[in-house]
């Protein structure tokens, strides 16, 4: 490590201090606040608390401040700190069709009951740089005030399943493996995969989702249904012998209905691909439920045509941005002996051909 250079813990206590410094910018400029992040950067936010497995909004808040935006680092602290809190127990599984949506779309049904709810989204808007919002103190115009929709809205899927036209959710372990408290191995199951899914990089998993699409994986999905919302958080309390809810959280789900022309095991139908991740997250959540339902060929009786979106081992390995990120960074870290042998090595060798080739020209 530096330390053992000689004056390196000095250096690396400076280097802190200037990492402060560089952290808060121009002292003539007002200091970011937690607040103004959370509320104003609720997507990146969001982001860190899907990745970071920890559903706290402050505290991502304060994760992204100090990691100067860096959200792959904010992810890390989050982790990091979620190690230290104890654990009281269990929730129940969250209801997400009684779900308050603020946003619900299908692309399979125009007209479903509950209707489609297009709420706060990029989708509509113009991708041109609104000069407006650099024009600080002004107010944004008055939008129509529009509640979550309180009453339970089903899920597409299931009217589809009323049909027998697709295929019905398997029965899952009674009590699923914890990716958060136990390294990850294989096989795995398909809340396992969920898991490693949700906490990997957005950006690593939309790359799998479209890899499908392109054809890597013989992938055609429909968004049979997205929605936004808000869902009670339930928990068995011993000393009162019922479950109370805790709170509510956020949450982005998305199921896709995906072509399936039957197998040697299966009939003909309609499958799933599931996503559910913290906060709106959709791009998070659609790309999810595509992976999901790519590592499902072995279940489904289908061929493995190769494609990575379809390698359990490459996708889970390689979607923790936080595993990833240690060992990429893990080279800037002195490796002088190692590299001291190598170059010897290439200087032997060298010396070795160059001598062999000066005997050549003499015979």
């Amino acid at each position: 490590m530096y330390v053992a250079v000689k004056g390196g813990e000095r250096a690396i206590d400076n280097a802190h201090a200037w990492l402060a410094e560089e952290r808060r910018g121009d002292p003539s400029v007002a200091e970011l606040s937690l607040p103004q992040i959370r509320e104003q950067l609720a997507l990146a936010v969001n982001r860190v608390m899907a990745e970071g497995s920890l559903y706290d909004p402050d505290l991502a808040a304060l994760a992204i401040k100090q990691a100067r935006g860096d959200l792959i680092e904010a992810v890390f602290l989050i982790r990091a700190y979620r190690t230290t809190l104890p654990r009281f127990g269990a929730s129940h599984p969250v209801d997400t069709g009684a779900m308050a949506c603020d946003r619900r779309i299908s692309a399979t049904f125009k007209d479903l009951p509950g209707g489609q709810i297009l709420g706060p989204t990029f989708d509509y808007t113009h991708r041109l740089l609104d000069f407006a919002l650099a024009a600080e103190g002004l107010d944004p115009p008055a939008a129509p005030q529009a509640e979550a929709s309180a009453a339970p809205v089903p899920h597409v899927t299931g009217f589809l399943a009323a049909e027998d036209l697709i295929q019905p959710e398997p029965e899952g372990p009674a009590t699923p493996r914890d990716l958060t408290r136990e390294p990850l191995d294989f096989p795995a199951d398909r809340p396992l995969r969920l898991q490693a899914l949700t906490r990997g990089d957005e950006g690593f998993v939309l790359s799998m989702a479209y890899s499908t699409q392109r054809g890597y994986g013989r992938n055609h999905p429909f968004v049979g249904e997205l929605r936004i919302g808000t869902v009670a958080v339930e928990m068995d309390i011993p000393e009162l012998g019922f479950a109370i809810e805790i709170g509510e959280v956020m949450l982005t789900e998305c199921e896709t209905v995906n072509q399936f022309t039957g197998s040697k095991t299966e009939p003909p139908q309609f499958t799933r691909g599931y996503g559910l991740v913290f906060g709106q997250t959709e791009r998070k959540a659609i790309s999810m439920a595509l992976v999901d339902r790519a590592l499902r060929w072995e279940e489904l009786g289908e061929d493995n045509v190769g494609a990575p979106a379809q390698d359990a081992e490459f996708v889970l390995y390689h979607a923790d941005n936080v595993q990833a990120t240690g060992f990429l960074e893990h080279i800037k870290l002195p490796h002088y002996v190692d590299f001291q042998s190598e170059l010897e090595l290439v200087r032997r060798l060298r010396a070795e051909a160059m001598g062999a080739a000066q005997r050549e020209a003499a015979e």
